[in-house]
């Protein structure tokens, strides 16, 4: 398993240096080649690894049939500064062969002459269909949803699917069921392939139909279509309206898609980044996205540090106070995390409501106050060693029971907090955390120490 991701990694690199070398050489002819060899999705993953000039110098030299498709797959920056350099009639050709629902993922980003251009040119039926995609916003399942479904009626039976489904040519791909509506269009159930398969051709749908699946509302976010998906082990899922009545369907692949931008989203806000970073973004632009947060994380270690001035004569009456206050931090800090890694997944995954989130707040107290105690004697034991002196010990032992319950409690409330306020917890959560434990943990040590050690 190991060697084989080395291997792609390697060959990863393999490609990425060859297409860097056959562009710094103009070669063009090289450049072609490895292009014809790539998967539209692999293309777009080399040209964000490579500087924007590059980009715009080599894109001619995509193969014109995946175009649209790379464009798809290209991140909002890289994506933005290749349209910009494409004319309208180049957009136009590079977006035809998609799909409805792929087109809908990046119109918003075209041009206004570009987007009434690419309307008119297309037939009504489609247009409409495009429309209908674009009244969803992008991360809900009518924003991730295929319009290219096969319907068939309860009525009529098998040897009808089977020529209904021969004259049609084919079917769109991932389709593991066909999906079943009355005359109104209302979505009644599935017709699975291997029930289709495996009957006699004179029995009717609503024979063998399974009636037991329910439609997923246009509306739902997205992050809990991804979670159905994975609670049920789906390959498809049909979309409705407030009616029931079939609008589309969400097949896998739109499905991983959500769930490594979900991945990405957690992992790149934990740095104040977005996950549509651009890797060779300009300087000045990623700048300024950093700079604010960069600020907020300024704002939170003043505040830290205009603790420990409170305690000035404090240290200097016990250097050993600034040898040690790092480890009380340090300490809750990453016992904060720990609960606030859980919380934040849970909450994806929507299993905290109402109902268990102050059970889960008890178990992450409880949890703290154990870690509290057990770590509070072994460093208590190392501030004895290093330097003799009980009532320091005793001191920084509390500081750190102290600090890790209330850990515990901030990873667990900090999440629902900011979520109730529509705030992202991926986004804002460590930062209020790691605040939140450096200040407490700062002012019961030094507090304690103030007391009784001078």
């Amino acid at each position: 398993m190991n060697s084989d991701i080395n291997n792609e990694k390697e060959q990863n690199a393999n490609i990425l240096a060859q297409l860097s070398d056959a562009v710094n050489a103009n070669d063009t002819a090289q450049v072609e080649s490895l292009f014809e060899a790539l998967h539209p999705a692999e293309i777009a993953h080399y040209l964000e690894a490579l500087p924007g000039h590059q980009r715009v110098q080599i894109w001619p030299h995509i193969p014109a049939e995946h175009e649209g498709e790379v464009l798809l797959h290209l991140n909002d920056d890289a994506r933005s500064a290749i349209i910009n350099k494409m004319d309208a009639e180049a957009l136009i050709a590079a977006t035809e062969t998609l799909d409805t629902d792929d087109l809908a993922d990046i119109l918003p980003e075209m041009p206004q002459n570009v987007i009434q251009e690419l309307l008119l040119t297309m037939e009504y039926q489609d247009r409409e269909r495009l429309r209908s995609v674009l009244a969803y916003p992008e991360d809900s399942a009518g924003g991730l949803m295929d319009l290219d479904t096969v319907m068939v009626r309860a009525d009529i039976s098998l040897d009808v699917v089977f020529r209904f489904l021969r004259r049609r040519g084919e079917i769109p791909d991932t389709t593991d069921s066909l999906f079943v509506v009355d005359r109104e269009g209302v979505f009644l159930g599935l017709l699975p392939f291997s029930d289709l398969l495996t009957h006699d051709t004179d029995t009717t749908v609503a024979e063998i139909m399974d009636r037991e699946v329910e439609g997923i509302r246009a509306d739902m976010p997205a992050q809990d279509v991804a979670n159905i998906f994975e609670r049920r082990d789906l390959v498809t899922a049909p979309v409705v309206d407030k009616d029931n009545k079939l609008l589309g369907r969400i097949t896998i692949d739109d499905v991983v898609d959500v769930i490594r931008d979900k991945a990405d989203h957690s992992f790149m806000g934990m740095a104040g980044l977005n996950e549509e970073e651009d890797l060779f973004a300009p300087v000045i632009k990623s700048t300024r996205r950093r700079l604010i947060w960069l600020g907020v994380n300024l704002i939170t270690a003043l505040l830290a540090s205009w603790v420990i001035r409170q305690f000035d004569g404090t240290i200097d009456k016990l250097v050993a106070l600034a040898v040690l206050m790092p480890i009380v931090a340090s300490m809750g800090g990453i016992a904060g995390s720990q609960t606030l890694t859980l919380v934040i997944r849970a909450m994806a995954l929507g299993q905290i409501s109402s109902t268990n989130a102050k059970r889960l707040l008890f178990k992450e107290m409880g949890i703290g106050i154990w870690n509290g105690l057990i770590w509070a004697v072994v460093v208590a034991a190392v501030a004895e060693i290093w330097y003799h002196n009980l009532s320091l010990s005793i001191v920084i032992g509390s500081a750190i029971i102290v600090n890790l319950i209330v850990a515990a409690v901030a990873g667990a409330t900090i999440p629902l907090l900011l979520k109730r306020m529509n705030i992202d917890p991926a986004l804002s959560a460590s930062v209020v955390l790691t605040t939140i434990t450096d200040v407490i943990g700062f002012f019961v040590f030094l507090g304690l120490a103030a007391l009784f050690l001078v």
